[in-house]
C-alpha cells in the first residue's frame, strides 16, 4: 500500500509499531530466531498481552494465540514465504458447496478472474520462484519470474511417496529467490529460514522489496516504533489522522485525509473498537457488528517420522515440493475446504526433541539427539478453517498492554468440520511418509491451527449489514477510512499470504481512482 500510493503521488507516512530492522540485525542462530527479542520479529507478550476464551461464555485467561511480526516489513520478515495462489472455487464456496450449521461462509464480492493481474503482479514485484504448469494451479496470465529453488532431500522423498500414491508432487512456489532478481542476491541455502530475517535479502519480504522504492518516490516516511491507539473522527464522520505513542510514549496526532489499516486480523479490530465515539459507539466502521467477529486461521493436520538416514530438512528454505491433490476434499467425507501438503522439519534446536517410545534424557538420549535432528521430517497439512461468528476479537474488560490500553481478547471453538479436515490432513500426511520409506511414523495429529494466519475480522462484501468494508476495501460507515489487511477475508483459503498482497496491489489502484474522482 505505502509503495503504490506513494508512486501514485500521494504523501504517506507509515506508522508501525515495531523496530525497523536491517541486513545486519539477523542471523542464524537457533537461539535467536523471530521469538528472541533482540530480533524483535515477534509480538511482545509481556507489553502487549492477549487474553483468551475458548467459548464465549468461558472466563477469559492469559495466553498466546495469535502471533504476528512487530517490525518494518510485519511477518513477511520471518515467514515461512510459501506462495499459494486461492483456487478460483475458493471465491464463491458458499454458492457452490452451501453454508454449514454454525458457520458464517459467504462469497467473496470479487471472483479469482479479477484478482488474477494482481497475483501475477506479486509474482513480479517481489520475486517469487516457481514453475508454471502444475495441473492444481488456477490459470495464471504469466509464469514466475525466477525458476524454482532447488530440490531438497525432503522434498525428493516427497515426490517418492507422492508417485507411489498416486499423488502430484511438484515445485514449490517460494517468495525466496532462486536467482539474482531485482538488485537482490539469490538464497544461499545457510540455515534455518522459516523464522528468521534474511541478511542475504533472498527472501521477498517487504522489508527488502516494497518499503525501498516506497522511500524511492521521497513521498513515503516510515515512522518505527509508533504504536497507534486511536484513529480520530470530525463531526462529519470522516477520519482525520491517527493519535499514536512514539518511541518515547508520548502522543503524537498526525493528520490525514485518508486512513489505510493494515495491522491485522487482531490489531485491525482492536484499534477500530479502541476507537469508539459518540457517532460510533460500537467501534469505528461498526454499525453491522461485525468488527472483530468471523475470526479465522488456517486449520492443520500432520505426522511425524524418522529416517534411517539423514534428511536435514531443517536447512534451507521451508519446503520444496507441494502436494496440492487435495484443495478440494468431496463433501462426503464430512469435510469442507481442502488444503495441501508440504514435508518439512520446523525444529531449528539440535537439542530438541525426541522420538514416543525412545530415551527421552541421559546417554541413550544423547546417542539418538543427531537422529531426531537430523534425520526427522513432518507431513504438514494446512487447509480452510470455517468462519464462525462467535470466533471473534473485543476488547477485554480487565486487561491492560503496556501502555494502558484494552488488551485483546480472543474468541476460539473450532468447527466440527475443521476438526474433520485437520484429522484427514493427519492421516494423509501419515501416508505420505510411509510411502517414502520412513522407518518411524507418527499417529497422526489434526488439530492443530497456524496460528500467524489471522483472518476475517474486518470481513469484505457488498452488504453493509453483514460486512465491514466493500469489495474496494473501504469501509461501509467512513468513505475515507480503508481496511487492507487479512482481516478482509471472507473465507480461509489454504495459505494467505499472497492474496493479503494481491488484495493490497487492487486495493491500492482502486483507492487511487477513488482519488482521481474525488470521492474521498
Amino acid at each position: 500500500m505505502a509503495r503504490e500510493l506513494s508512486r501514485s503521488g500521494f504523501s504517506v507516512v507509515v506508522l508501525e509499531q515495531g523496530p525497523w530492522l536491517t541486513d545486519g540485525d539477523f542471523s542464524h542462530d537457533p537461539l535467536n530466531s523471530r521469538y528472541h527479542p533482540a530480533q524483535s520479529l515477534n509480538r511482545n507478550a509481556t507489553a502487549q498481552p492477549q487474553t483468551r476464551r475458548p467459548t464465549e461464555s468461558a472466563t477469559a485467561t492469559p495466553a498466546t494465540f495469535a502471533d504476528y511480526g512487530r517490525v518494518v516489513g510485519g511477518g513477511t520478515v520471518h515467514f515461512g514465504a510459501n506462495y499459494w495462489r486461492f483456487p478460483e472455487s475458493e471465491f464463491n464456496l458458499a454458492t457452490r458447496l452451501g453454508v454449514p450449521d454454525g458457520s458464517t461462509v459467504a462469497d467473496w464480492p470479487i471472483t479469482y478472474e479479477e484478482l488474477e493481474p494482481y497475483y501475477t503482479k506479486v509474482d513480479w514485484e517481489i520475486g517469487v520462484s516457481g514453475q508454471a504448469g502444475y495441473r492444481f494451479d488456477p490459470p495464471r496470465s504469466r509464469g514466475y519470474p525466477v525458476p524454482p529453488l532447488p530440490i531438497k532431500a525432503e522434498g525428493v522423498l516427497c515426490e517418492r511417496g507422492a508417485q507411489k500414491l498416486g499423488w502430484h508432487a511438484w515445485p514449490a512456489p517460494m517468495a525466496i529467490l532462486s536467482r539474482a532478481y531485482r538488485g537482490r542476491a539469490a538464497c544461499v541455502h545457510c540455515g534455518p529460514c522459516s523464522g528468521y530475517g534474511c541478511e542475504v535479502r533472498a527472501k521477498s519480504s517487504t522489508l527488502v522489496t516494497m518499503i525501498p522504492e516506497a522511500l524511492d518516490t521521497m513521498r513515503c516516511e516510515i515512522r518505527p516504533n509508533s504504536y497507534v491507539r486511536r484513529i480520530e473522527t470530525g463531526p462529519n464522520g470522516r477520519v482525520t489522522g491517527a493519535t499514536y505513542f512514539d518511541e518515547g510514549r508520548r502522543e503524537v496526532f498526525q493528520r490525514a485525509k485518508a486512513v489505510v489499516l493494515s495491522a491485522n486480523g487482531v490489531e485491525t479490530p482492536k484499534l477500530l473498537l479502541l476507537s469508539a465515539t459518540s457517532a460510533f459507539p460500537d467501534g469505528l466502521a461498526n454499525s453491522s457488528g461485525q468488527v472483530g467477529r468471523n475470526f479465522m486461521n488456517n486449520t492443520t493436520g500432520g505426522a511425524d517420522a524418522l529416517f534411517d538416514e539423514e534428511i536435514n530438512a531443517w536447512k534451507g528454505v521451508e519446503s520444496s515440493r507441494v502436494i496440492w491433490d487435495f484443495l478440494e476434499v468431496r463433501e462426503s467425507l464430512g469435510m469442507f475446504g481442502g488444503g495441501g501438503l508440504i514435508l518439512l522439519n520446523f525444529n531449528h534446536q539440535p537439542t530438541a526433541g525426541s522420538w514416543p517410545g525412545e530415551p527421552r534424557w541421559g546417554r541413550e538420549w544423547k546417542k539418538r539427539a543427531k537422529d531426531y535432528f537430523a534425520n526427522s521430517i513432518q507431513a504438514f497439512g494446512i487447509g480452510t478453517q470455517l468462519p464462525v461468528s462467535t470466533n471473534r476479537v473485543d476488547l477485554d474488560p480487565v486487561e491492560r498492554d503496556a501502555w494502558g490500553l484494552p488488551a485483546p481478547r480472543l474468541t476460539f471453538t473450532r468447527h466440527p468440520l475443521d476438526t474433520n479436515l485437520g484429522e484427514w490432513l493427519g492421516d494423509r500426511g501419515r501416508e505420505l511418509l510411509q510411502a517414502a520409506g520412513a522407518a518411524k511414523v507418527s499417529e497422526r495429529w489434526g488439530t492443530g491451527q497456524v496460528i500467524q494466519h489471522i483472518l476475517g475480522t474486518c470481513r469484505m462484501g457488498n452488504d453493509p449489514g453483514t460486512s465491514v468494508t466493500d469489495a474496494d476495501h473501504r469501509a461501509h460507515d467512513v468513505p475515507n477510512l480503508f481496511i487492507v489487511d487479512g482481516s478482509n477475508f471472507v473465507t480461509s483459503g489454504p495459505a494467505p499470504t499472497m492474496t493479503i498482497q494481491a488484495l493490497a496491489f487492487r486495493a491500492a489502484e482502486r483507492i487511487g481512482r477513488l482519488a482521481e474522482a474525488g470521492r474521498i
